[in-house]
Formats: C-alpha cells, sequence, structure tokens
C-alpha cells in the first residue's frame, strides 16, 4: 500500500510514532493514497485521518477480537465477545419493550383520578368522550346472583316504615332510593312507597303505573324485605301521616345513618308500623356506610325500572330519532329549562320586552311574597345570580354555546321541556340555527301517545329514557331530571357526553361587548373539555346522583 504523505512534519512524526503506524500496511482500514491526497489544503485531510483513527481506536480498546494485534491475549477477547453479546440481549430486550409500550395503554390522571388512556393520541368528537374514560371504572352495584339472603322474616323485622315520595317523577325516585336505604339501616320492612299527587302538575300515579313492581321487589329481596300494602293487622290506616303517634317528623335534611339508629329506630320498634315526613332529601351521602350508598345505586340503576310499555315507547321514538335523516345519525337530547315557573324562581333578569318583565314580576310578587318584598332588592339580585352562574340559560345563549363547540346546523337535537317561557319568540333564535328541533310530540302520533296521558309522569319517563339513550346530553339548570341523567350516564361507562355548560363563565362572556367570536368559541371549548361526564373524584357532600364514582363503581 502506499505510503501516506503529509506536508507537516510534526503532524506527520506523531503519526509515524503511534502504535496504528507500524501496522497500517497490513490493515485493511487505511484508505489509499489517491483517496487521501488533496494538495489544495492538507489539514482537512490529517484531521479527518485522525479522527478516523482515534474512533477504531476506541472499538478496538472495547471489542479487542475485531483486532488482529498479537498483544492483546485470549482471554480479553472472550471478555469482549461475552460484552457484546450481552449488549445485544439488552438491547433486543428494549427493543420489545419500547413496542410493547406504544401499543399499550399508559397511566394518566384528571382530577386525581386514574385513567388508562391509550397511547394513540384520539381526535376529539363531538359525539363521545375520549376512550381512556371508559376503561378506568365499571359498575359494580348490581346485585349479586347467586348469594345468601341474611333477611329476617316479616314478622321478625324491626317494625314497618312508609313514605309518600313527593314531587315530581326524579325527586320520587330519589325519594324511593332512599326509603330502601333507610329499611336497610333500620331492618325494617318497607311499604310499597306511595307516589303523593304533585301540586304543579295535579298527577294522581301510583307507584305501580310507572314502574314494575314486581322487578323492584324480587331484584331487592336479597337486601330489605318489601311488602305491597300496609299490613292487614293495621285497621286504622287513615292514622298514617294524620296521627303524630304514627309519624316522624323531625328528620333533618342529608341526616347521617347513626340519626335513623338513635332517632327512628326506638320508635318504629315501639310502635311497629311509623310513618316518615316529610322525606325528601333525609338521607346525607358521606355520612352513611357505603354499602348503604351502593345499595340506594342499586336501586336506581337496577331495581327501579319502567313499565314495559314505556320502555318500548321509549325505544320507538330513539329509533326515530336516530333515523331523522334517512339513515343512521346520532342525535342530541337538549333538557330546556326555562317554563315560567322556573324563570319566575330564578328571580333572574332575561331578554324581554317590558311588558313581559312588568309580567313577571306581578307574577314573582303574587307566588312568592316573602322573597319578592317590594321588588326593589331584585335587580342587584338578579345580577349577582348570574354571575354567580345560578340563572337557567335562555334557548338563544344555549344555541350559540352549541355553535360555539362545534356543532353543525344539522344537528339532530330532541327537546326536553315543558312550555317555555315566551313561546315561539323566545325559541326563534335556537330553531334558527339549529332547525332540526323535534319533541315527542312530533315524532309520535296523538294515537301513540293517547295511553300516556292519563299520568303526566309516563310523559317524563318518555323524556328520561329518550334522554338517557341520547348521543349527547346538554342541561342548561340543575334540577333533579338533569342529575339523574348525568348519573346514571356515567354509571354506564362514562362514554356518553354528558354537557354541564359553565353558566358563570358564559354569562361574563356573554356580557363582555368587546370579546370577538373566535376568543369565545376558544373559551367555550377549553372550558367544557372537562365538563362532559368524566370522571371526577367525589368530594365531601357530594352528590350522589350526578356522581355514583366511588359508592358504585370500581376500578376496571
Amino acid at each position: 500500500m502506499v505510503e501516506l504523505r503529509h506536508s507537516g512534519s510534526s503532524l506527520g512524526s506523531r503519526a509515524s510514532s503511534s502504535p496504528m503506524k507500524r501496522d497500517e500496511d497490513a490493515s485493511p482500514l487505511i484508505f489509499n493514497d489517491h483517496v487521501l491526497r488533496d494538495d489544495d489544503d492538507d489539514h482537512p485531510r490529517h484531521s479527518f485521518r485522525d479522527r478516523y483513527r482515534s474512533f477504531w481506536s476506541k472499538i478496538y480498546s472495547f471489542f479487542p477480537f475485531l483486532n488482529d494485534d498479537p498483544r492483546f491475549s485470549q482471554h480479553g477477547s472472550r471478555i469482549s465477545l461475552l460484552l457484546l453479546v450481552f449488549i445485544a440481549v439488552a438491547g433486543l430486550i428494549s427493543f420489545f419493550s419500547i413496542l410493547q409500550r406504544l401499543n399499550s395503554p399508559y397511566l394518566c390522571k384528571k382530577d386525581g383520578i386514574v385513567l388508562h388512556c391509550p397511547r394513540v393520541k384520539e381526535n376529539p368528537s363531538l359525539w363521545e368522550n375520549p376512550f381512556c374514560a371508559t376503561t378506568s371504572w365499571k359498575p359494580c352495584a348490581e346485585r349479586r346472583d347467586g348469594g345468601m339472603s341474611d333477611l329476617p322474616p316479616e314478622n321478625e323485622t324491626s317494625g314497618y316504615i312508609f313514605i309518600h315520595a313527593e314531587g315530581g317523577l326524579n325527586q320520587q325516585r330519589i325519594a324511593i332510593c332512599n326509603a330502601v336505604a333507610v329499611a336497610k339501616i333500620l331492618n325494617a320492612t318497607l311499604i310499597l312507597p306511595v307516589l303523593k299527587q304533585d301540586q304543579i302538575w295535579k298527577d294522581q300515579t301510583k307507584f305501580e303505573d310507572i314502574f314494575d313492581v314486581d322487578h323492584f321487589i324480587d331484584y331487592l329481596k336479597d337486601d330489605v324485605r318489601i311488602v305491597r300494602d300496609i299490613p292487614g293487622w293495621f285497621t286504622d290506616k287513615s292514622e298514617l301521616f294524620t296521627s303524630i303517634r304514627r309519624t316522624v317528623k323531625n328528620i333533618p335534611k342529608y341526616a347521617p345513618a347513626q340519626f335513623y339508629i338513635d332517632n327512628v329506630l326506638p320508635r318504629v320498634k315501639e310502635k311497629k308500623i311509623m310513618a316518615l315526613k316529610p322525606f325528601v332529601d333525609r338521607l346525607g351521602y358521606d355520612n352513611v356506610p357505603p354499602a348503604i350508598n351502593r345499595l340506594r345505586c342499586r336501586v336506581n340503576y337496577h331495581a327501579l325500572k319502567f313499565l314495559p310499555e314505556i320502555e318500548e315507547m321509549a325505544n320507538l321514538l330513539v329509533s326515530r330519532m336516530r333515523n331523522r335523516t334517512g339513515s343512521p345519525n346520532p342525535y342530541m337530547a337538549l333538557h330546556l329549562r326555562f317554563e315560567k315557573g322556573m324563570v319566575g324562581l330564578s328571580f333572574c333578569d332575561f331578554v324581554g320586552t317590558r311588558e313581559e318583565k312588568a309580567k313577571m314580576a306581578e307574577y314573582r310578587q303574587k307566588e312568592w311574597p316573602r322573597r319578592y318584598k317590594n321588588g326593589s332588592h331584585l335587580w342587584q339580585l338578579a345580577l349577582q345570580k348570574r354571575k354567580e352562574g345560578r340563572c337557567p340559560l335562555e334557548p338563544g345563549e344555549v344555541a350559540v354555546i352549541l355553535r360555539a363547540m362545534g356543532y353543525p346546523k344539522e344537528t339532530q337535537i330532541y327537546v326536553a321541556s315543558g312550555q317555555v317561557y315566551g313561546g315561539q319568540n323566545r325559541m326563534a333564535p335556537l330553531r334558527n340555527m339549529f332547525p332540526n328541533l323535534v319533541t315527542k310530540e312530533e315524532l309520535a302520533s296523538k294515537e301513540e301517545l293517547a295511553g300516556f296521558w292519563k299520568h303526566v309522569t309516563s310523559l317524563a319517563a318518555l323524556d328520561f329514557l329518550v334522554c338517557l339513550k341520547s348521543d349527547v346530553f346538554v342541561m342548561t339548570h340543575g334540577g333533579n331530571f338533569a342529575k339523574l341523567i348525568i348519573g346514571a350516564r356515567r354509571y354506564m361507562g362514562h362514554r356518553q357526553k354528558s354537557i354541564k355548560p359553565d353558566k358563570g363563565l358564559m354569562s361574563k362572556s356573554f356580557g363582555d361587548p368587546y370579546m370577538g367570536w373566535a376568543t369565545f368559541v376558544e373559551d367555550v371549548v377549553v372550558t367544557h373539555q372537562t365538563r362532559t361526564g368524566l370522571p371526577e373524584e367525589t368530594f365531601p357532600n357530594y352528590d350522589l346522583w350526578e356522581n355514583p364514582l366511588t359508592p358504585c363503581m370500581c376500578k376496571a
């Protein structure tokens, strides 16, 4: 091989004195002279060769078996070979580990809740929550089939308790769940609750007109003993709820389990049958044993089933909503709370003419004279309530929020609402932006709904089921209907979106005359990313019906 020439003597002397120089004629790793020669500039050439030799010198020092220099011992070569094999095996293990991690979910946290999220980023969807929200929790309040019941016979329980479930359908539903829980706490027999006549709707629906009584009693047979009627030996049935000797009336709101044991149980044991009145929200959440909260979920999500004819009609309405475009389509359910009574009770200001506001003032003064007083303080009260997000959203405000979220004009929307205050004029902004609005009265014929008009509560049950099964549910104000829907959809797996608008922030945005549409859209989207029915950690005095996560769901 032709000897490499150097233009610099010092550099050449250093190169010739190195160990590599002595073997360069025999080494196949030394470039030929014509490759390295560059008459215009020698320094880059020498620099490259020095770096090249330095690199291979390091390689040889780590792996002597690559070099045929006899100075390296056979023992060192074996060690180096073993080292190379070790590095190769470690590399393969690392490769497969990385591959597995890429294909497996990872753990992420939201509001203190650990979620199993996919490695592949999901595109945001208008119609469902991210898949990772569905894999972390599962329902676990259902009945355990095959278990042994430890309930004593009916005549060996502490006694009988009886309640009137007051209010509308959803308030009655909560009261029934609480009644079962209290019967369990007292080890008492529960008499099938009576649905008290609603003061607004004047509805006289009975339990058996709405719910499947046989399923209710059978499903809970291992938890609580339930009978259909007051026992025959108690002859003076009218005495219940009329005689103070047979009624427990001092139960505080959200009472703990211990209150019932200390104050109600002795009277039940003494009188053998007692009525509890009133019974709206008379059992707490975080001050009762977890097993009792789980039992309430078992009643709400499993034992309380609507009658088959109600379920069938609701399924028919759902089917028609999903096929309104001629092909399968998702739909949104909107719970619009803007009835005259709701607007009046809220004492909030609203968009309207002077005449409308004057009539509303008269209505409020008549219905709530103590709150109305002379009316001088109501303007400041209305401003404060709106700022705090305690006012119902108007139809026009709902339309703007939904459009900002990205829902197109073609969105199919099922409206669950009473008579909207202001009629068609009030609904015009919403209908103009989303013309595909429909109610159950428009989806079904008069003949199909005729059987449900006998009991207004059954019409509310239809709205409940159609909203429950929707792809997206949107609430506009609080209430038992909305929180029961959101809670049930969470219990079903968090996959379905349940949008709860931030009314306080929206009020601030609506009142800002300098906010542009792009900024408003960004605020709406960012604010509501986590207000769609995702898992939320429970907190003291949390509402079990809206968030059943901790007591009624288990880690998947």
